[in-house]
């Protein structure tokens, strides 16, 4: 995982363990087969790809909906 992403992310979201938890899920979401939202590279890792998710607001976080 890039830290810059990080940095980015969490500029979006602002609360720490709400990123964790979004990142976690869609993590997940992408190793069962879901496809990215947005252009990927080889070099990317799946944690990389939600981070850019978020970034590219491809990904939202609206309060009460989080789902385990």
């Amino acid at each position: 995982m890039k830290s810059d992403l990080v940095e980015q992310a969490s500029e979006i979201v602002n609360d720490p363990q709400v990123l964790i938890n979004v990142v976690s899920q869609r993590v997940r979401q992408l190793n069962t087969g879901r496809a990215p939202l947005v252009d990927t590279l080889p070099s990317m890792g799946a944690a990389d790809i939600a981070l850019t998710e978020i970034i590219e607001g491809k990904l939202k976080v609206i309060p009460g909906t989080f789902q385990e």
